[in-house]
């Protein structure tokens, strides 16, 4: 059988001073798994522990600094210093990684569908506070389109805010019942945020079991992580 990589490394042109990357099911980064932390730290050769955040499916962003401290609640957390390493993690929700072009601020971002859909990703581009322009993002492993069957209510929230979004829904043999694209809602929050500039997407955690841990699939389970870091 083929071993997994512990982690899968960004294919954007983030600057060169940019590092990212993204955990597999080789790891379990859930709350408590030090030797995970551990092995991970190690893998990426990581300049600090990773800012981790309390995630709560909701639109907060803060500012991480050197020397950390307990994980504050927020959904999204963004570094302008070296060092300072951005870590979200998922196991079905979409993680997005931010940077700017010139490598001077970095981001991760949270977005389940009750984050997105209540602008977690719009959020985090003006906590960055570089031009929108300036920005590029990549979208992690997430639940993919053929897997993530939501209730009518998600596509409502949705098309509240963006009539066009239904276009990132289509009937599911179950009634009442839709198919969603976190990767295009997302590609289209971004836009509408003025990032345009957007790599990554395609995966299916829930389709994967090889590579990806799946809430939806399988309960109880593990975490990976998403993270973006400055090295200088």
């Amino acid at each position: 059988m083929k071993s997994v990589p512990l982690f899968l490394s960004p294919d954007w042109p983030a600057p060169p001073n940019v590092r990212a990357a993204m955990t597999t099911r080789a790891l379990d980064l859930a709350t408590g798994r030090d030797e995970d932390r551990r092995r991970l730290r190690e893998a990426l050769a990581l300049p600090a522990e990773p800012g981790w955040l309390r995630q709560v499916h909701g639109t907060g962003v803060v500012r991480l600094e050197p020397g950390g401290g307990p994980p504050p609640e927020a959904d999204a957390s963004y570094a302008t210093r070296p060092g300072v390493v951005c870590a979200i993690m998922a196991a079905d929700c979409l993680p997005v990684l931010l940077c700017d072009d010139a490598g001077t601020t970095v981001a991760a971002a949270h977005a389940g569908w009750r984050g997105l859909a209540a602008g977690v990703l719009e959020a985090t581009v003006r906590a960055m506070g570089r031009p929108s322009g300036t920005l590029l993002a990549w979208l992690g492993a997430a639940i993919g389109p053929a897997s993530f069957e939501v209730g009518a209510e998600v596509r409502e929230a949705f098309l509240a805010a963006d009539a066009e979004a239904a276009a990132c829904f289509r009937p599911s043999p179950a009634p009442d019942k839709f198919l969603a694209d976190l990767y295009g809602l997302a590609r289209r929050r971004l836009a509408r945020a003025g990032v345009r500039r957007v790599f990554g997407g395609g995966l299916d955690t829930f389709a994967d079991p090889a590579r990806f841990f799946s809430y939806r699939r399988e309960g109880r389970c593990g975490r990976m992580a998403a993270l973006v870091w400055r090295a200088s």
